[in-house]
């Protein structure tokens, strides 16, 4: 009886700190926070799913890639879009012709799929046909895609602020979710390194 009321006890902690699914809260090594126009998304990262992709997340945060880069593409009831470090700074070299077509200076990498599902939340890798040619772009869900599942690399899952990215900018539903002066992340940051 005691051990019942204290799981839903805990079951409802969980579900109203919007921890559903498998998210678990990560140590800040592996949480990346994204500032928005309207605050801190944070997002727990996941490398027991996918070590090489949240490295290289990591390493481009590190260096601060990300920083002032475009939600290029935005489909309601779907996904937003971003991460394009070669041609979606808007602070610099921002290309509204080739946004989404770029990456990064580092190597393609090879798919790291998983049994994860698609969720709202979910982050993943974007990439062209071939299923090793994830880079830099990455997108965050908002409603679920079974049709994603096994078939895109999983990175990790927002733990808080996902009202924020509910927020971000679409685009048009005619040009498959391109944004037309779009939103950005304004600074992103791995939450052992500080302020």
């Amino acid at each position: 009886m005691i051990f019942d009321r204290l799981h839903h006890f805990t079951a409802a902690l969980v579900v109203a700190a919007g921890l559903t699914g498998n998210a678990i809260a990560a140590e800040p090594e592996n949480t990346m926070v994204i500032t928005l126009k309207d605050g801190d998304v944070t997002i727990a990262l996941r490398p027991d799913l996918a070590p090489q992709h949240v490295e290289q997340i990591k390493a481009l945060v590190r260096e601060g890639a990300y920083d002032n880069v475009a939600f290029h593409r935005v489909i309601e009831g779907f996904m937003a879009q971003t991460g394009d470090v070669q041609f979606g700074d808007m602070a610099d070299g921002f290309n509204a012709r080739r946004v989404g077509t770029g990456g990064s200076s580092r190597s393609n990498l090879p798919a790291e799929f998983s049994d994860e599902h698609f969720v709202r939340g979910t982050v993943g890798m974007a990439r062209a046909q071939n299923p090793n040619s994830a880079n830099s772009q990455f997108f965050i869900m908002f409603a679920p895609a079974p049709n994603l599942d096994g078939a895109y690399t999983i990175i990790g899952e927002v733990e808080d602020g996902m009202e924020l990215v509910d927020r971000i900018k679409r685009g048009d539903p005619a040009q498959n979710g391109v944004v037309s002066d779009p939103d950005r992340m304004l600074d992103v940051k791995i939450a052992a390194d500080g302020n």
